[in-house]
């Protein structure tokens, strides 16, 4: 919101300065640029693949997963709230309500779960299962 804002004022300050098309030409180029830009560095890839859970850069070999559980709004607030484990690997992006709570069996790793935001955590939690029983012997 900060850099729509920012973009905003700039094509205003543009405005106050320029007549003509020059007027309303940076409200038509900085303002959709921005968001295109803002939405590009707010994505994040979550895939299961090769075994293994894929966060971005992040990556989780499905043997270590003890269970998952899909979020709604209220459980991904319960689970990041107050009481929320200070050792848990989290992605969280506020503006998507669903998440998924990986359950983690990995005695090396200090590691409790991790939270990862997700806009279709069924799926997501039932890939990750089935990947994590196809891995096991």
């Amino acid at each position: 919101m900060g850099g729509l804002g920012a973009a905003a004022l700039l094509a205003l300050e543009v405005w106050m300065g320029a007549p003509g098309v020059r007027a309303w030409l940076p409200f038509v180029v900085l303002l959709p640029a921005t968001f295109a830009g803002l939405v590009w560095l707010g994505r994040i890839r979550i895939a299961v693949r090769d075994g293994e859970l894929r966060v971005d850069d992040a990556r989780l070999p499905a043997r270590f997963v003890a269970d998952v559980v899909p979020l709604d709004a209220a459980g991904r607030r319960e689970v990041l709230g107050v009481g929320a484990d200070p050792l848990a690997f989290v992605v969280q992006r506020p503006w998507i309500p669903g998440a998924v709570q990986v359950v983690l069996d990995d005695p090396a790793d200090p590691t409790p779960f991790w939270v990862v935001s997700t806009r279709r955590p069924v799926e997501l939690a039932e890939s990750l299962l089935a990947a994590r029983d196809a891995a096991r012997p």
